[in-house]
């Protein structure tokens, strides 16, 4: 079922049980292989694929947005890759769409919520999701079950592992095993991308000096201004902090939220006090 609004290019595949509603624009070698739903205003670039029950662009799940209500919808690159069961929600705001970047791969029951933003070469690792006005930046990976929080920003070729949940944004070229902590760079997927060594070593540099150690904001951009002077991409990560409106994910320098409260309680409950004294009983 194609509405009578939709435009489509040439070499466009529509498959059996889609269902194409509004103003939507499908570019050329477009392929909707089968119960795909789309609903306008949407438009999907040149030579994406998007696999059955994959759904773009419905209304956002945001309890504001009433059914029926103007949204600039959702804009999705060229030759991406949407598999099963991926979303891609509209817009709530006016002046901006939902926009997925050029060759983004949506795995299996990804989802991008509204006013989100992703780069080009983003990959969303099956359960991944991103949280309302997110950011994913180009060159990104978001692991498995990985959740994104709304509002959070993750910087161009940061990789996130799976299962963890992320509310602070992650500075380009970190890597974040862990909840709510980044561990080191993205080393591999820097030198994929063809990133000179001299670089890569800068980015390593400045991870060190600047998001290994707890620093406060203006601590970081001033120690971040020094180490760019020679080096674009660590040039990069200060835009990104400087930028920030959210904090930013803290490195091994400082000890997980769930223990500084324990280690807080203990200290003020006076029972480190009780456990020496214990301890000394014991022996």
């Amino acid at each position: 079922m194609v509405s009578k609004e939709a435009q489509l290019g040439s070499g466009v595949v529509i498959g059996p049980g889609c269902v194409v509603s509004g103003r939507v624009t499908i570019a050329d070698n477009v392929r909707l292989i089968g119960s795909v739903y789309v609903q306008g205003p949407c438009s999907i670039g040149a030579g994406t694929i998007v696999y059955p029950f994959a759904c773009l662009g419905f209304e956002p799940q945001d309890y504001k947005f009433k059914p029926g209500q103007a949204t600039p919808g959702v804009v999705i690159g060229s030759e991406c890759l949407i598999r099963e069961h991926a979303t891609v929600h509209s817009a709530t705001k006016a002046d901006r769409p939902t926009i997925v970047g050029d060759r983004v791969f949506m795995m299996v029951g990804s989802h991008v919520g509204h006013d989100a933003r992703l780069g080009n070469n983003v990959i969303l690792v099956n359960g991944a999701t991103m949280g309302g006005h997110s950011e994913a930046h180009d060159n990104s990976t978001i692991g498995g079950h990985c959740g994104i929080h709304q509002f959070t920003r993750i910087g161009r070729l940061a990789f996130l592992s799976g299962g963890i949940g992320i509310s602070m944004d992650v500075p380009p070229f970190c890597m974040a095993p862990d909840r709510q902590r980044i561990a080191g760079i993205n080393r591999v997927g820097m030198r994929r991308s063809g990133m000179a060594r001299e670089e890569i070593t800068a980015v390593d540099r400045a991870f060190r000096q600047v998001f290994r150690v707890h620093l406060p904001k203006a601590d970081m951009i001033a120690k971040l201004e020094e180490l760019s002077r020679s080096s674009p991409a660590v040039g990069e990560m200060l835009a990104f902090v400087r930028e920030a409106k959210r904090a930013i994910c803290p490195g091994p320098g400082r000890p997980p939220r769930l223990l500084a409260s324990w280690l807080n309680l203990r200290r003020r409950s006076g029972l480190s006090n009780v456990l020496d004294e214990s301890d000394d009983e014991s022996m």
